[in-house]
């Protein structure tokens, strides 16, 4: 049961810094996020049985123990006596460049196991396989298409966002444990939002309201995240055709490869004294920010 150590957790990324006052170009460097397919092994009356259990988004690096902690959070083992190994699964079915993506964990024969209580919402999909360039092929297959919209913004109101969404978050001001999604028009006017404990609850409330209302798509329209901005709230933004995505903390490196693949403006580390952008910086109005 030995890991593969040599996985990125960080690449390099090209970005424009954006302040108050300047303009920059300059390298920044995001967190990798790859998903992982973890799969159970097990010997069932003298038949190795092999299935697919969950699919989640990580950043690589210890993997095998991400592995073991969810199958003992959902209950599935109790100690380290109910698996006999943990190992990169090397099936025919798995391509080469994929195989760090997906971990196998045998258990022991007999053990019994309740699949049934198996309830966490993972990033899950049966075409999109288990790396970032089929995730993002997926997306295609999916007819998602590039944003084409013509929609310019003054970067004096990205630098804004922050401020008048904590303003908005009530239940934040009483709590501090809440995430909040807003959404705002190019003056940086507020039009709604939405708080929850989880980053991805909060969006899907907030473009839930507007699917509820009739607008599924919102093409000139900027979101902002109170945190990071991963793959999934990404392409969440991408199916309502959302083409600014602006983020309190960090993108991931899928996150930025979904933004340049599909034309989203994605801005990260958003404050009231300047952002960086990672894809799509021409529509952000570059004379303003001179």
């Amino acid at each position: 049961m030995l890991p593969v150590t040599d996985q990125d957790t960080h690449l390099p990324a090209r970005i424009a810094r954006i302040g108050a006052d300047d303009w920059t170009e300059d390298t920044d460097t995001v967190a990798v996020e790859e998903p992982m397919e973890i799969r159970i092994v097990q010997e069932v009356d003298g038949v190795i049985s092999r299935r697919p259990l969950a699919v989640t988004m990580r950043t690589p690096g210890d993997d095998f123990e991400l592995a073991v902690g969810f199958l003992f959070g959902e209950g599935l083992i109790a100690s380290r006596e109910d698996f006999v190994d943990v190992s990169y699964c090397l099936d025919d079915d798995v391509q080469e460049e994929q195989y760090l993506n997906v971990v196998s964990v045998t258990l022991r024969p007999g053990l019994d196991l309740e699949l049934s209580r198996v309830e966490r919402n993972f990033y899950t999909t049966s075409s999109c396989g288990v790396c970032g360039k089929a995730s993002l092929e997926a997306l295609e297959m999916q007819a998602c298409s590039p944003l084409t919209d013509r929609l310019i913004v003054d970067p004096a109101i990205i630098r804004m966002l922050p401020e008048r969404l904590r303003e908005a978050q009530s239940v934040f001001q009483k709590t501090g444990g809440l995430h909040g999604a807003g959404l705002f028009d190019v003056d940086g006017t507020l039009l709604d939002l939405c708080e929850d404990v989880g980053r991805h609850n909060a969006l899907d409330k907030l473009i839930g309201k507007q699917v509820i209302a009739g607008h599924e798509h919102q093409p000139d329209r900027i979101l902002l995240l109170s945190g990071r901005a991963s793959f999934e709230l990404l392409q969440k933004a991408l199916m309502a055709r959302i083409p600014i995505v602006a983020a309190v903390g960090a993108p991931s490196s899928l996150a930025v490869s979904l933004a340049a693949n599909f034309n989203i403006t994605l801005c990260g580390f958003v404050r009231a004294d300047g952002f960086n952008v990672y894809s799509a910086v021409e529509r952000l109005a570059r004379e303003t920010a001179r």
